[in-house]
């Protein structure tokens, strides 16, 4: 964080270190800013104050997780929305010191979702072949099957952030990880190059090629699991939705011998067919640089599939058009492949609204892992 002096044209640096600085606000009395960022850990975010000439940070926030605060009009309250990697988002109050510890003001669960002991996951940090930190979360089994099965769940967005201390977004995907290492699995969860909260060199790591560093990263994260947890390397799926199913995508057609089956939900197939808005910043576009968007493309690299995959799309889906999966169907009957399915959600968007569609498309994964990973 900087400040700029507009009458002497000097800029004045507040804030160094390892770690992002997420929002800002000035006070009231123009004496200070209110900063959210994730200096304790990259997964933890706290609300601090600094005094408008520099100096140290004062923490006001106290617990670990999510802290996402708004100050009431007169400062001297946080209204604060927090949340644990275990617990969902409720709402606290605290006075406007760090002294003070927050109440907690909601309770949003039934008894039913409290009766399950939901997992912490193990939070670990890895280098990545290319010598860079990798965090990621991993759900251990406390009953593994006897041929040591291990899941990877690759979030979407790409940018996106996961592997933190609060509730995530995949609450449906945090469920279905519990309920693998349930069934004898082990769960990796990565927060691969690009993810956001780590700052610019690994936002941009997959600049003119996604489905490189973000994709050796998730076969880094299963070394990880091979050399830590035990779990057999021939025994390993992988599973994600959007951006996480293109690179289930690139990992079951360029990395076929580390990946013995997949589920791509509502992937991407061909970059040229997806938004402007999104590819052009990290691929340009397909008439400027084609080499970028061919080697970012699964549609083709299809030939590679050996495993067995699963793809899963909806056919109203805005985002991630239908017509993408239908091609690389197509383009999977012309290669003579037979190892692959497809399932098909008539009313579903890129998004799924409908109970019955989410409980299918689980059902269906959870299946393809018992069907070829205890085998």
């Amino acid at each position: 964080m900087y400040t700029y002096d507009l009458l002497n044209n000097q800029k004045k640096q507040l804030t160094s270190g390892n770690w992002e600085v997420q929002s800002v606000q000035l006070s009231k009395d123009k004496k200070s800013f209110y900063i959210s960022g994730n200096k304790e850990h990259p997964g933890i975010t706290h609300f601090y104050t600094l005094n408008v000439v520099g100096g140290e940070l004062t923490q006001i926030t106290q617990m670990k997780g999510g802290n996402e605060v708004s100050l009431s009009p007169d400062e001297k309250w946080l209204a604060i929305n927090y949340s644990s990697m275990n617990k969902p988002w409720e709402l606290y109050m605290q006075p406007n010191n760090p002294k003070v510890a927050a109440k907690q003001v909601t309770k949003s669960t039934t008894a039913e979702f409290d009766s399950y002991a939901w997992r912490e996951p193990d939070m670990v940090k890895f280098k990545n072949r290319h010598g860079y930190d990798v965090y990621a979360r991993v759900y251990p089994t406390k009953k593994p099957h006897p041929n040591k099965p291990a899941v990877v769940f690759v979030h979407g967005a790409g940018y996106l952030q996961n592997v933190h201390y609060w509730w995530s977004q995949y609450f449906r995907e945090y469920m279905f990880n519990n309920l693998l290492a349930d069934h004898g699995y082990t769960v990796i969860d990565i927060d691969y190059t690009a993810s956001s909260g780590y700052g610019r060199n690994h936002r941009t790591g997959i600049y003119r090629h996604m489905g490189g560093k973000d994709l050796t990263d998730q076969v880094d994260g299963v070394n990880y699991l091979v050399e830590n947890y035990g779990v057999n390397p021939a025994n390993v799926g992988i599973y994600g939705g959007s951006y996480g199913g293109f690179i289930t995508l690139m990992a079951l057609f360029t990395e076929a011998d580390k990946f013995k089956s997949g589920a791509a939900l509502r992937s991407v197939t061909d970059w040229a067919h997806y938004n402007h808005g999104y590819t052009a910043n990290i691929l340009n576009t397909p008439v400027e640089d084609p080499i970028a968007f061919k080697r970012s493309s699964p549609i083709y690299f299809a030939e590679g599939l050996k495993g067995n995959l699963l793809m899963l799309h909806g056919m109203v889906d805005v985002n991630v058009q239908f017509q993408d999966i239908v091609r690389l169907n197509q383009r999977l009957i012309e290669l003579g492949k037979d190892n692959w399915d497809l399932a098909v959600y008539p009313v579903e968007d890129h998004g799924f609204v409908t109970p019955s569609s989410w409980t299918d498309e689980y059902k269906r994964i959870f299946k393809l892992f018992e069907r070829t990973l205890k085998d």
